[in-house]
């Protein structure tokens, strides 16, 4: 039967389909499909080794995957074969980890240009300009001559978020960037990705902040054991979970 026709605006941004990934004998990824809009914000949560992580690295080429298909846009990531071919999927996919990975001998704001620079080509007059900006809206116009080590773990993270969005990506994918602060700097963190969000990138999160999951979420992914268990709105995956290993995952998190 004749696929129905989609316009690029009513087309998934992000498409996995039956993607399976094994390391060694470990089979991480057993079938995963999965769907990602433009604006939307899915949020993947689950228990620790679920392949939540893994999921992300398949997105942006870093992981390719023995068996199914992986497709950003019009670029089917799973065909891609050579270093080139995956910088240009890289260069439209902004990618925040868990470590900052920030340069620790150049500023922040060399931070951010470097790689509109050298990358893109962006001239460093204009790449300048938007650095500013973008601390503008991570709250760090203050920092711009600071260095990496001058700041708290929240500030370089925010810092990171800028650098992602220098590249002016279609997707962010945000891979646990709270798991590694201190309490006291998540919130401010979270707040950029709200912002976002709000703003209409389309983000992939991977986080184990559930109340921020539930706030800015169109859609819920919950996985365990490398496979999809149950997927939803905020709504169904926090307050009316169907499978029972949801529920259990969401009650453990509430005592």
């Amino acid at each position: 039967m004749p696929q129905p026709y989609l316009s690029p605006e009513q087309r998934p941004l992000v498409e996995l389909r039956n993607v399976h990934v094994s390391f060694g004998s470990n089979h991480v990824l057993k079938g995963i499909d999965l769907t990602v809009r433009k604006g939307d914000a899915v949020s993947i949560i689950g228990p620790s080794g679920s392949g939540k992580s893994t999921i992300l690295r398949c997105i942006n080429g870093l992981l390719t995957p023995e068996r199914g298909e992986v497709v950003v846009g019009n670029t089917s990531v799973h065909t891609l074969r050579t270093e080139a071919e995956r910088i240009a999927l890289r260069k439209r996919i902004g990618f925040v980890f868990q470590q900052y990975n920030l340069f620790p001998h150049l500023t922040v704001l060399d931070n951010i240009v470097i790689a509109p620079i050298r990358i893109l080509g962006v001239e460093r007059e204009i790449a300048e300009r938007e650095a500013r900006e973008l601390l503008a809206k991570v709250r760090l116009s203050d920092k711009v001559d600071a260095y990496p080590g001058q700041l708290s773990g929240g500030q370089q993270q925010r810092v990171a978020i800028a650098r992602a969005l220098a590249m002016h990506p279609e997707l962010v994918l945000f891979d646990e960037v709270t798991s590694a602060l201190d309490p006291e700097t998540v919130g401010e963190v979270l707040s950029v990705i709200r912002q976002l969000v709000e703003d209409g990138m389309t983000c992939l999160l991977v986080t184990h902040e559930m109340r921020f999951a539930e706030e800015v979420s169109q859609q819920i992914v919950f996985t365990e054991g490398g496979e999809i268990v149950e997927r939803g709105t905020p709504r169904e995956i926090f307050h009316a979970p169907r499978n029972p290993r949801t529920h259990a995952f969401i009650n453990a998190l509430r005592n």
